[in-house]
């Protein structure tokens, strides 16, 4: 997969037999050791040797708090998860890399000696390591229109994930967000599927221009399919769409994907007019695996075998119902031993066919072998200066700048000049947490310093010029008319997932709406800065602002901000979503008829 040192510096086929690997009684490797070798010839001699066992575990995969090197080794598992925040402590990279060469060398230590792939949801850069690059999250790169800065993004990912040796991202979400209620909004690149479907560039970035190498990690597809269409944006619901619509709005974005050579695509929670996607045969195999032409693996959401029959838990029945849709690998975080006990069951039963087992570990294995891990199974650790580095910082810093997208500008208030006297106020002005929002070290992710950053409110005091003078204060008290401009950064607490749906409406909360009143009351020129998932409900508050600017979910560099606010960077994002004039609206997109505050695509730029 990448560079990863190679045992005692000896060609991969001996370097593999030192770990202990399987040698011919002439002593020359077994043929699926041979790199030099194809890799489907590689992938069908490894089959022929394999039990039935060793099949099930590369077919399972448990969160790293709930299994053990030695399990790996005794149960053949495949594949191990960090899910959401979960880190080995202490969080360092260093800490990292120990965690996954421990996990590699129990899988070495197997009959046949077949690496593990390690996965993690680094959604917007490494985001689960202390340390890690936060770059903007998929709705802000949406706003930037700029596929090779995605790919750059991608890039810069996958190195700082080689030096911890993590091969596998859970990423991209391409989902198509139509309804802003849904708690995985910032998820998605835009509302319009061209959108997610010219971002799936961060794949080439991930992947590289082929599996193999040096920092390349196995992209995937996410949530297969229509996970943004549900109904009232319920996380976890049922999109009551037509075949037809699916196909037009929700399907494009991993028809591209599998264009670039996706690694693997993860199976939405949702439901597709009442029947769950993890059981949904026609839309994993007949339509992803055989219209598409998909031929990576497809991968379970966390527990999502769980959800099929609506009870807590999982069953024979629902292994089997999942297994025979088309999907190749389970997420069992916990239970992955009964998970295993049942595959066998219904495998030895009749219930699963043994064709359905070899196709899945078909197409699992050929991923190890394009990944090079059987050559090269542990973390390069010469990757790891790349973590947080001062390049990714600064592509980082042009990816926040990019993605801003100025809404309002009555009478000039932006750009500010670089010697005014500003007063900056607002929970989300000096918050690495919050300007970074869910999947940042934790799974919500959370309000506070909890990563090396730039807060906003630092980026504008560097950005400011010498003679400016820049006071904050959290709630915006102090102020007074002496002041040339203020500026309110506020928005929404961190959040992931279902925990982010909004049904009960999307307007400000009301600690931000007295900071903005307070400034307000000043009657200095006010810049609104809205640092959220999302559009939110602002129309009435809107008349008493000067000016508004998108920053959306910027991550760790929050001098990209201020590069927009000083005119250091012209604004240059546009919506990637359509933002309504009122939340009653949602669902609200491009083409449906309803009026918008601000249309899809919507964006000034300073000389407008």
């Amino acid at each position: 997969m990448r560079s990863r040192l190679l045992a005692f510096g000896l060609p991969a086929a001996l370097a593999f037999a030192a770990y202990g690997g399987p040698v011919r009684a002439d002593q020359r490797p077994a043929p699926y050791l041979d790199r030099h070798l194809s890799v489907a010839a590689r992938v069908d001699d490894l089959l022929g040797r394999m039990s039935l066992d060793d099949k099930i575990g590369q077919m399972t995969q448990p969160e790293r708090r709930y299994v053990t090197p030695e399990e790996i080794t005794r149960y053949r598992v495949g594949s191990v998860l960090s899910s959401g925040g979960s880190a080995p402590n202490p969080n360092t990279p260093e800490s990292w890399a120990d965690m996954y060469d421990g996990f590699q060398r129990g899988a070495l230590a197997g009959p046949l000696r077949i690496p593990i792939m390690y996965g993690v949801d680094a959604v917007h850069g490494h985001n689960n390591v202390l340390g890690a690059t936060i770059f903007p999250h998929n709705i802000g790169l949406g706003a930037t229109r700029d596929p090779a800065l995605v790919r750059r993004i991608g890039a810069a990912t996958a190195e700082e994930m080689a030096g911890t040796g993590v091969d596998w991202d859970f990423a991209p979400c391409v989902c198509v967000a139509r309804d802003d209620r849904w708690g995985r909004t910032y998820e998605s690149f835009g509302e319009v599927p061209e959108l997610p479907s010219m971002m799936t560039a961060l794949i080439d970035g991930l992947q590289g221009d082929g599996l193999g190498g040096p920092t390349s990690v196995l992209a995937t597809a996410k949530h297969f399919v229509g996970d943004g269409g549900t109904e009232g944006g319920d996380d976890r619901g049922d999109a009551k769409v037509q075949e037809k619509e699916l196909r037009a709005v929700h399907l494009p974005p991993f028809r591209a994907a599998v264009k670039r050579g996706v690694g693997a695509v993860m199976v939405s929670y949702s439901s597709w007019n009442g029947l769950r996607m993890h059981q949904n045969r026609y839309l994993i195999t007949d339509v992803l695996k055989k219209e598409l032409g998909f031929t990576g693996f497809v991968v379970s959401d966390y527990k999502g075998i769980d959800d099929i029959d609506g009870k807590p838990g999982f069953t024979r029945q629902e292994v089997a119902a999942a297994v025979n849709a088309g999907i190749d690998m389970v997420m069992v975080p916990t239970e992955w031993r009964r998970f295993i006990d049942y595959l066998r069951d219904e495998v030895k039963g009749g219930g699963v066919p043994m064709s359905r087992v070899d196709d899945a570990n078909r197409r699992i294995l050929t991923k190890k072998f394009e990944l090079g891990l059987f050559e090269r199974p542990m973390a390069d650790r010469s990757y790891l200066k790349t973590i947080g580095s001062a390049a990714h910082r600064r592509l980082a810093r042009r990816a926040v700048a990019e993605s801003q997208v100025l809404l309002k500008n009555e009478d000039g208030a932006l750009p500010l000049d670089d010697d005014d006297k500003v007063f900056v106020a607002g929970r989300s002005a000096h918050d690495i947490g919050m300007q970074s929002g869910g999947w940042t070290i934790t799974w919500q992710g959370r309000p506070g310093p909890i990563t090396p950053g730039t807060t906003i409110l630092d980026g504008i005091r560097e950005v400011a010029g010498p003679g400016a003078t820049v006071t904050y204060s959290k709630d915006g008290n102090g102020i007074d008319s002496s002041y040339d401009a203020a500026i309110a950064v506020v928005g929404e607490t961190p959040y992931a997932e279902y925990h982010g749906d909004r049904t009960g409406g999307l307007g400000l909360d009301d600690a931000d709406l007295k900071t903005i009143g307070r400034l307000r009351g000043a009657g200095v020129p006010l810049t609104v800065v809205l640092v959220s998932g999302r559009p939110l409900d602002i129309a009435k508050e809107l008349p008493n602002w000067d000016a508004l600017v998108a920053a959306w979910l910027p991550g760790t560099e929050g001098e990209g901000v201020a590069d927009v606010l000083y005119g250091h960077a012209d604004p240059r994002g546009r919506l990637p979503v359509t933002w309504m004039r009122s939340a009653d609206q949602e669902p609200i997109n491009k083409g449906d008829g309803k009026k918008a505050l601000f249309a899809f695509g919507h964006g000034l730029a300073y000389d407008d």
